[in-house]
């Protein structure tokens, strides 16, 4: 089983990207920021609780996210593998995540993260503040807090997984295509090793 984890700041394209790997590799997507979008749209409790930390730039707790994934785990309908993408985003969640794997007999192959520089990330999410409508993008205090936080909380992930010889940094710079390549050139020998 696959378990490849599409890691990098706000912006950078996990979204974008994660697409194409799950359809070249036909691995399910997990994406906490999606499940958490579709809880708020649901006015769900948990929504609701999220909600407030989201558009603050703030993460959401660890319990709630990892509840989520852990539920969705148990539903891979065949699929050869999973990319989690935006999740883990702290340590204590990156933890908890080799915890559940674990506990089902699986780990993760990779931690694949893209690469690109700060002001292109601001301009990149300032951009999509005006098309998508999503509050975390919408003002650039509330993008260099999300910034800020990934900084603080989430890039020690890569630490993580660094010392476990599963890190594999990939340049995010240039054309969606280009990108793509560059991911299934690192993640293509990897599959191909499980």
């Amino acid at each position: 089983m696959i378990h490849l984890i599409l890691f990098g700041p706000p912006g950078v394209g996990k979204g974008t990207q994660s697409q194409r790997i799950i359809q070249h590799f036909d691995l399910l997507h997990i994406a906490s920021g999606d499940l958490l979008r579709i809880q708020i749209m649901n006015q769900s409790d948990l929504g609701i609780k999220a909600k407030l930390y989201m558009d603050k730039g703030e993460l959401v707790p660890d319990e709630i996210v990892i509840s989520m994934i852990e539920s969705i785990l148990s539903s891979l309908d065949g699929k050869n593998g999973v990319v989690f993408d935006g999740f883990p985003r702290t340590p204590p969640q990156a933890e908890a995540l080799d915890g559940l794997l674990k506990s089902r007999g699986e780990e993760i192959s990779a931690l694949v993260a893209l690469k690109v520089p700060k002001e292109e990330l601001v301009k990149r999410l300032e951009s999509r503040g005006l098309t998508s409508g999503r509050a975390d993008d919408s003002s650039i205090k509330t993008i260099e807090n999300r910034l800020k936080v990934y900084d603080n909380k989430t890039s020690p992930v890569i630490k993580h997984y660094s010392e476990q010889g599963k890190y594999h940094p990939v340049n995010g710079v240039g054309m969606i295509d280009d990108v793509s390549k560059r991911l299934i050139d690192i993640i293509e020998p990897i599959v191909e090793a499980i």
